[in-house]
């Protein structure tokens, strides 16, 4: 499957280097098509990945993993044009994270509002599912790096698109148990729960850790 990984972190990184493992092709997506990051990353990981401009890794994806700053998202996304992710999924992972004013940060957008709807409202022939942005970039592809049963979330407006994700989840990345929390309003919750996760890897030194729903 041709797929475009958007953004150069941690989270790009992990994701477009699983999914080459996987035998898929890969284009991990930059400001400009000489970034070093995304360059050096497609030259070590080997056949299946490449590097281009946002926009061209859109138009290359047939499925696009969003893992650029929150608060460029929309931008990013809109680099190729609105025909060019006419229909696909976006599996939404970036979180409105506001580090303004140091550690530990806020949301610039919430309670009646998120991310993730602004950009399902901003392109509305796409079909957005929110998911991983709760966990850090290692459990996201590798979720028995932490041990004993815990939770993914996904949610978005489109029912088919989340059945998708979540096979993708569960057969590409590992994930056990993913819970459907509901449309993409949904994205409210699992953005600012982002902010508890923050502060608990403060307190303890370490990301590592993850919710499981106890019924």
């Amino acid at each position: 499957m041709k797929i475009a990984v958007l953004g150069t972190g941690t989270v790009g990184v992990a994701i477009a280097t699983k999914l080459v493992s996987l035998g898929h092709q890969v284009m991990m997506g930059s400001r400009t098509g000489r970034n070093d990051k995304a360059a050096g990353w497609a030259a070590t990981t080997g056949n299946g990945a490449s590097s281009g401009t946002f926009g061209e890794a859109i138009r290359f994806g047939e499925l696009i993993f969003n893992a650029v700053l929150g608060e460029v998202a929309i931008e990013v996304l809109g680099s190729a044009g609105t025909e060019a992710l006419e229909g696909k999924i976006i599996v939404d992972i970036s979180n409105p994270l506001d580090f303004s004013k140091g550690m530990p940060p806020s949301n610039f957008v919430g309670n009646t509002d998120s991310l993730g709807e602004m950009i399902q409202r901003t392109f509305p022939n796409t079909k957005v599912v929110k998911s991983l942005n709760t966990v850090a970039a290692p459990v996201m592809v590798n979720p028995s790096l932490i041990s004993g049963d815990h939770d993914i979330f996904v949610c978005g407006n489109d029912s088919a698109a989340k059945v998708e994700v979540t096979r993708i989840l569960t057969d590409w990345f590992g994930w056990k148990s993913v819970v459907d929390l509901g449309d993409v309003t949904a994205s409210r919750v699992t953005e600012a729960w982002v902010l508890f996760w923050v502060r608990i890897m403060m307190i303890t030194g370490s990301p590592m850790h993850n919710l499981k729903i106890v019924r």
